[in-house]
């Protein structure tokens, strides 16, 4: 475990790394003593410092999802980061790519809440009731270490590697759709480069919100009425370039577009 001391500092490298997009060395290489906690601290002192200056939590993304991931990642759980305000990107405005330094796209059903989720003791049926629609969504993912060379605890340090979200414009009450068999379908310039289908999600994406639910509790945080979920992605992660233009298609609920510049 850290100092407190510490925490700050690889908080402040990881707020100047993405201004400055300069990346840094693993965290987990040069520290070897970091753990989960010290890495969810380091995350939400960035958070706080973004929110002091006005920056607007509006929901959370959930990462580490796959049993694939979890496996290469030597863990046993997902893991999660913030979603702010100012990340949100649009369909209609195509994104400056060196803004970022290794950007990718995933590809998820976005959930939109309708009521809180409860803390602790949250289920998937809670989820359920609680979502007022499903949303077709692209993550727009970035990390501030080196070649995308990361550990557990980078990856949770970073925000969970989150940088950009955008929702289409469709949106799909739960009993109108299984969320487990959603087919969804990326193209990128108009060529196929990653297929999945939802439950890739641990089986069930609202297994994996009612686990955020869960976890952010344990930091005081609760799930409300209005905040997005991104519980995972359906697909694996695709390098986005200058130019490229990506479409997301999931059955029976629409697509979402993204542009890069």
């Amino acid at each position: 475990m850290l100092t407190d001391a510490l925490r700050s500092e690889l908080a402040e490298e990881l707020a100047l790394a993405e201004r400055d997009r300069i990346p840094l060395d693993p965290l987990v290489a040069r520290y070897p003593d970091i753990d989960v906690v010290d890495a969810y601290e380091i995350q939400l002192l960035n958070i706080r410092r973004r929110t002091a200056a006005g920056a607007r939590i509006i929901g959370h993304k959930v990462g580490l999802s796959s049993a694939a991931m979890q496996q290469m990642m030597g863990v046993d759980e997902p893991d999660y980061g913030h979603l702010l305000a100012e990340m949100e990107v649009f369909e209609d405005v195509p994104v400056d790519t060196s803004q970022f330094l290794y950007p990718r796209v995933e590809v998820e059903v976005g959930f939109v809440l309708g009521a809180d989720l409860p803390g602790e003791d949250c289920t998937e049926e809670d989820v359920l009731n609680a979502t007022v629609a499903y949303a077709p969504s692209i993550e727009l993912i970035d990390t501030r270490i080196k070649d995308w060379k990361i550990g557990l605890c980078d990856t949770i340090a970073d925000n969970a590697s989150s940088a950009g979200w955008v929702l289409g414009k469709e949106r799909v009450a739960p009993n109108e759709l299984d969320i487990k068999k959603i087919d969804a379908v990326l193209t990128r310039n108009g060529e196929v480069v990653a297929q999945g289908r939802s439950d890739a999600v641990l089986g069930d994406p609202t297994i994996g919100v009612a686990w955020l639910a869960r976890k952010v509790a344990s930091f005081g945080v609760r799930l409300k009425k209005g905040d997005i979920v991104l519980p995972g992605s359906c697909t694996r992660a695709i390098d986005a370039r200058p130019g490229d233009d990506f479409i997301a298609e999931f059955a029976g609920l629409g697509s979402v577009r993204l542009r890069f510049s």
